[in-house]
C-alpha cells in the first residue's frame, strides 16, 4: 500500500473535533496523501499543518471562511472542480459534499460518512423551522437534496460511523454501508488537572441539536456544578440562562481538557449524536456518562456499567436520571475496559482491509 496515489477529501478546514481526529488517522496510515477541501481556516485548524492542503475556489471569497453556510449552494461545484484523476484511492470524509468529488475510472472511492447533509435530511426541522423560511430555501433544498443523493452513488463503499449513521445511509441515500466507529486518539500530554473536583462536565460545539441546555436546566434546578467546555452560536443564550453553579470554559488546551475529564464525576450527554466522541473520552478516564438514550451513545456506553440513560430530552427526565446517578458506583476499569474498543489502532488496520479488499476485488473486474 506505501505506493498507492492516496487523496483525503474533507467538506472543509476549519474546526477542530471528532472528524478531524479521522483525518489525522488516516494521515498516520497515508502520510503523503494530500488533503482536499472547501476553504482553509488556518487559524482555527492548526492541526491540518501536516498536510498538504489543496482548496477549492471559494477560498478566495471574502466570508466564507468563517461563515460556510451561507455558501452551501457553491459546495458541489466546489468539489466537482477538483481533478483526482491520477490517485488510486480518494477517501471522503463528509458530511456534507466532499463526496461528490470525481475520480479516476480505475480508483477506489471510499466514503467515510459522518451522516448524511443534516441540514438536509434528520435534521431539516432543526434548521429551517419555520413555514416562511421553508418556502423561501424550497428550490435551494430540492437542488441540494438531489445533487446530493445523486453524489452519494460515486463511492464504491460507505463507511458509517455508527449504525445511528448505517440507518440514515440506507433511509436517505438507499444504499449498504458498513460500520467502522471513529478512533479514540489517546492523550500525548499530561493532563492539567483543575483544583475542583467533583462537577459534572460537558464537552460539546454549543448548537442547537446538541441540547446543552438541558445540563444546564437540569443542573440549575438542582444546584449542581457543571463545566462547560466548548464554544458555539448558541454560546450567549445559553450564558443567559444560566445559573451560579454553571461555569463556561469556552476552547481548551489538549492538556487542560484533559485535566477537566480526569477530575469530574460524569461527563452529561444530552444530544443525539451520530457518535460522539466525548463519550468515548470521558470513559477512557474512568468516567461514567450521563447520556440521552438515542444515537451513538447507546452504542458506546455499556448501561449500568460505564453509564446510565435518560429516555427524553427534557430538563425533567435529565434530573431523574441524575437523581438516580447519586446513588449508584461506577468502576473506572469497566470504563477503561470499554473505551479500549475504539482505539486509534484498531480504527487503522480495519480500514487497510477495506482498502485492500476494494483493490483486490478491482483487480480480478
Amino acid at each position: 500500500m506505501k505506493k498507492l496515489r492516496v487523496a483525503l477529501v474533507y467538506d472543509r478546514v476549519n474546526k477542530w473535533g471528532g472528524a478531524e481526529r479521522v483525518l489525522l488517522a488516516l494521515h498516520e496510515l497515508f502520510p503523503k496523501a494530500p488533503l482536499y477541501t472547501s476553504v482553509y481556516n488556518k487559524k482555527n485548524a492548526p492541526w491540518a499543518d501536516v498536510f498538504n492542503v489543496k482548496t477549492s475556489f471559494l477560498q478566495k471569497v471574502p466570508l466564507v471562511r468563517s461563515r460556510h453556510e451561507l455558501f452551501a449552494l457553491f459546495m458541489p461545484k466546489a468539489f466537482e472542480d477538483f481533478h483526482l484523476d491520477s490517485y488510486d484511492v480518494v477517501i471522503s470524509v463528509t458530511s456534507e459534499a466532499a463526496k461528490g468529488v470525481r475520480t479516476g475510472p480505475g480508483a477506489v472511492h471510499i466514503c467515510y460518512c459522518l451522516t448524511p447533509t443534516r441540514y438536509l435530511w434528520s435534521g431539516y426541522n432543526e434548521y429551517f423551522k419555520t413555514k416562511i423560511f421553508k418556502k423561501l430555501s424550497g428550490s435551494a433544498v430540492s437542488y441540494l437534496r438531489a445533487w446530493d443523493k445523486k453524489a452519494a452513488e460515486k463511492p464504491q463503499v460507505l463507511i458509517a460511523i455508527s449504525k445511528e449513521v448505517r440507518q440514515r445511509i440506507e433511509k436517505y441515500y438507499n444504499r449498504p454501508s458498513m460500520v467502522l466507529y471513529p478512533p479514540l486518539n489517546l492523550p500525548t500530554k499530561k493532563p492539567k488537572a483543575p483544583r475542583e473536583k467533583g462537577y459534572f462536565l460537558v464537552v460539546s460545539r454549543l448548537v442547537p441539536y446538541k441540547r446543552v441546555d438541558l445540563a444546564i436546566e437540569a443542573c440549575n434546578a438542582l444546584k449542581l456544578p457543571l463545566k462547560i467546555v466548548g464554544t458555539g452560536s448558541e454560546y450567549k443564550r445559553l450564558q443567559k440562562m444560566s445559573g451560579s453553579t454553571i461555569e463556561f470554559l469556552g476552547s481548551l488546551t489538549e492538556e487542560k481538557l484533559l485535566g477537566y475529564y480526569k477530575n469530574c464525576r460524569a461527563l452529561i450527554f444530552p444530544g443525539r449524536e451520530d457518535f460522539g466522541l466525548a463519550v468515548v473520552e470521558a470513559q477512557w478516564f474512568g468516567k461514567p456518562v450521563i447520556a440521552f438514550r438515542g444515537g451513538g451513545a447507546v452504542e458506546t456506553i455499556k448501561e449500568w456499567k460505564t453509564g446510565i440513560f435518560f429516555d427524553e430530552q427534557t430538563s425533567g427526565s435529565l434530573q431523574e436520571a441524575l437523581k438516580k446517578f447519586d446513588q449508584l458506583k461506577f468502576k473506572k476499569a469497566d470504563c477503561r475496559k470499554q473505551a479500549r474498543k475504539f482505539r486509534k489502532e484498531l480504527f487503522k488496520r480495519e480500514f487497510k482491509k477495506v482498502i485492500k479488499k476494494l483493490l483486490k476485488d478491482r483487480k480480478t473486474l
